[in-house]
């Protein structure tokens, strides 16, 4: 049975670690450390952590380069490894450890949207097809030669979230069929090209500010490429608030207000106008903006 280490970190890569679960021996998972989360601050565990205790498997979480290669290299006989958003970026003496080299599933049609936030990046650019591309790792920022790789069509209304969610189905679909072909020799992997580059930066603080001097629908998929976290702001009436969906609308506001139109919140802007349909004000939970608006004594306000 193939000997494999696993490393990912969210929830979107447990769909490829139980694929590899199902069918290899799973000698290690290596995962980020525990991080602060909530309002109390106390360290929880990553999706994958607590997937891999479930499952009764060895779980590593180093905090260096070291560490990692220090984990890695414990594994004996380990014939590869798989990574899925894993969150660090893996030094050559590591990547050369498995004895057939480390597979990364990235959600994006490389080379387009290398880099850290594949997803929002393609959805925040209004892009109407992604996939994913499964690679062999190298020294470089997800520049190893592809495996395979497999389309999809962008949804209307999809979100980050959403999409991501669909993705991690695929990826973990396409390692699984690809993996045996790989290993034995079949599979050869083909170096990738550089054409149509596009490189997809962390998300930042400052890029998930609503700017109103854009037009409706970059502000809509830039929304659209934040849900549900770490959300758009648009702040309202001096308060920030997480927009986490909004449609392009045909209404006429001023730009820099808001105005409650057919039960709805509508901001106008310099050129256009679109709608806010889900909102999350300061302190409080998500909710659909109507029951935002019922909570208001006001029907208009400004933003900016």
């Amino acid at each position: 049975m193939t000997r494999v280490a696993f490393l990912g970190t969210p929830a979107a890569a447990l769909p490829t670690l139980n694929a590899l679960v199902a069918a290899n021996d799973v000698a290690l998972v290596v995962t980020q450390p525990d991080r602060p989360r909530g309002r109390s601050k106390q360290p929880v565990a990553s999706s994958i952590k607590a997937a891999g205790v479930e499952l009764g498997l060895r779980v590593e979480q180093p905090t260096t380069a070291a560490g990692l290669f220090e984990a890695l290299s414990s594994v004996p006989g380990l014939d590869v490894a798989v990574v899925v958003a894993y969150g660090r970026i893996i030094r050559p003496e590591s990547l050369i450890i498995p004895g057939m080299g480390m597979l990364n599933v990235h959600f994006s049609l490389l080379p387009r949207w290398r880099g850290a936030a594949p997803v929002n990046r393609a959805l925040i650019a209004g892009d109407s097809m992604t996939g994913v591309t499964i690679i062999k790792l190298d020294e470089g920022l997800d520049t190893g030669p592809v495996l395979t790789a497999q389309a999809v069509d962008i949804e209307a209304g999809e979100n980050a979230g959403s999409l991501t969610d669909r993705l991690a189905i695929l990826g973990a679909r396409l390692l699984a069929g690809s993996l045996p072909s790989y290993l034995s020799g079949d599979l050869a992997p083909q170096p990738q090209s550089d054409e149509g580059l596009t490189y997809a930066s962390k998300i930042e603080k400052g890029d998930r500010v609503i700017d109103i001097r854009h037009t409706p629908m970059e502000i809509v998929n830039l929304i659209r490429g934040l849900a549900p976290d770490p959300a758009a702001v648009l702040t309202i009436d001096g308060q920030p608030h997480k927009i986490l969906q909004a449609s392009v609308v045909e209404e006429v506001i001023d730009e820099g207000t808001w105005e409650t139109r057919s039960g709805l919140p509508v901001v106008g802007l310099l050129d256009g106008s679109f709608r806010i349909d889900s909102i999350q004000p300061p302190g409080r939970s998500a909710m659909p903006s109507a029951d935002w608006l019922r909570g208001l004594s006001v029907q208009s306000g400004q933003v900016e």
